[in-house]
């Protein structure tokens, strides 16, 4: 925590600091407003879920959601929803998809 509360006011003080370690020196700083937002976190729950049993590690995951609504913001909550459960479970693959199923092709929101 003293190391984060350091690195913030590091950075909270002299910007420019940041944009030269990730190598970009000449960014102007003061288009930037630096903060430490706290993000809460919100309870998701899926659709469905294939989760390969333990001796089928080597399958992927589905995670399943299923839409009769559009919705503007929905590919950024299934974003957050997936990997928020590999946040929070020990996941047996890495190699996972995620399956919508519309109702009707015309309510599928474009990717952003």
């Amino acid at each position: 925590m003293k190391t984060d509360t350091l690195f913030y006011q590091l950075f909270q003080n002299f910007p420019s600091i940041f944009f030269e370690l990730i190598g970009q020196p000449t960014t102007d700083t003061s288009i930037y407003q630096f903060t430490a937002p706290e993000v809460k976190q919100r309870a998701f729950r899926f659709d469905g879920l294939f989760l390969p049993l333990a001796d089928s590690s080597e399958l992927p995951i589905y995670f399943v959601e299923v839409q009769f609504q559009k919705k503007p913001k929905f590919y950024s909550r299934l974003f957050a929803e997936i990997f928020l459960y590999f946040y929070q479970y020990e996941v047996p693959t890495e190699e996972w998809y995620a399956i919508v199923i519309y109702r009707r092709r015309s309510l599928e929101v474009p990717p952003p």
